[in-house]
């Protein structure tokens, strides 16, 4: 749940941690109520604009590439070659810029059920929009549980689930079974990344629960990259990548390092430090 920010505070409250986060906003920006949630955008005194989808952060101008490019570069740099890429979600956009950097990318669709985010984005997000018009690029708004169940089997590269939190639209994302079926869409060498919440929090839940049903849904190997992120629950956040006969321990180390792109957070030293879990989360996976 979240203050009112009347107080001129967005104060969003996790009750089941007893903890908060808040910014001292200065306007809001737009409010609609979309077919799916509730969307807000906030101008903050010192994070830029803020997004809010049912009460909860979704991303700020000041701290969003963390988080895009965690949930990209890994993935691309970890699959051998990587031609087709999918997102699943990812409505505000940020991710999609993220992978068309990669100029070995030949397609990129991104399937967002609520158009209403990445108009959103388009107004108040702009640079995370910028890359929309890439002639690689696809936006679909549509149900991604139905698209990936419509995709042809061994047709994706790498897929990325870029979700909001377990619950609501994003619910049907967590589940052994919509796992399975990203296992069947993705070719030999296949890669999936999913966010997977706070390894402070969701250590012994979410991320161990998803770790073991990547498993039970066929792939043969999982890793978990925690990446701080301040405006999300604890400031500390985490993608998990499940391969699909390869090694997501693993990656193009040397390509990375060599890549040359405009980043501000992922490199191959942070990749490769993210692998190396701390003892308390290894414990809390078993």
């Amino acid at each position: 749940m979240n203050t009112s920010p009347d107080s001129g505070w967005f104060t969003e409250v996790f009750d089941s941690q007893g903890s908060a986060f808040a910014l001292k906003v200065t306007d809001k920006l737009h409010e609609v109520q979309s077919d799916y949630q509730h969307l807000e955008v906030y101008a903050t005194e010192s994070f830029g604009n803020l997004l809010v989808l049912d009460g909860c952060v979704m991303l700020t101008d000041r701290d969003n590439f963390l988080y895009h490019e965690m949930i990209a570069h890994p993935a691309l740099f970890t699959h051998a070659d990587p031609k087709r890429v999918v997102i699943i979600g990812g409505g505000d956009c940020g991710t999609l810029r993220e992978v068309l950097r990669h100029p070995g990318v030949e397609r990129v669709t991104q399937i967002d059920i609520d158009e209403e985010v990445t108009r959103a984005a388009e107004r108040f997000f702009p640079t995370l929009t910028e890359a929309n018009d890439d002639p690689r690029a696809e936006l679909a708004f549509t149900d991604g549980v139905r698209w990936v169940d419509e995709a042809e089997a061994g047709s994706v590269d790498v897929l990325i689930i870029d979700s909001t939190d377990p619950v609501g639209p994003a619910e049907g994302l967590f589940t052994t079974d919509f796992l399975r079926r990203c296992h069947r869409i993705l070719r030999p060498g296949g890669v999936m990344v999913q966010q997977s919440e706070s390894p402070l929090y969701h250590s012994g839940s979410i991320i161990r629960e998803l770790r073991r049903d990547m498993g039970e849904a066929g792939f043969g190997s999982v890793a978990t990259l925690p990446f701080p992120q301040p405006v999300y629950p604890s400031g500390w956040w985490s993608v998990t990548l499940a391969g699909k006969g390869c090694d997501v321990n693993d990656f193009r180390e040397g390509d990375a390092r060599e890549a040359g792109l405009p980043l501000d957070y992922y490199t191959a030293e942070v990749h490769r430090g993210a692998l190396a879990l701390p003892p308390f989360m290894r414990r809390a996976f078993g």
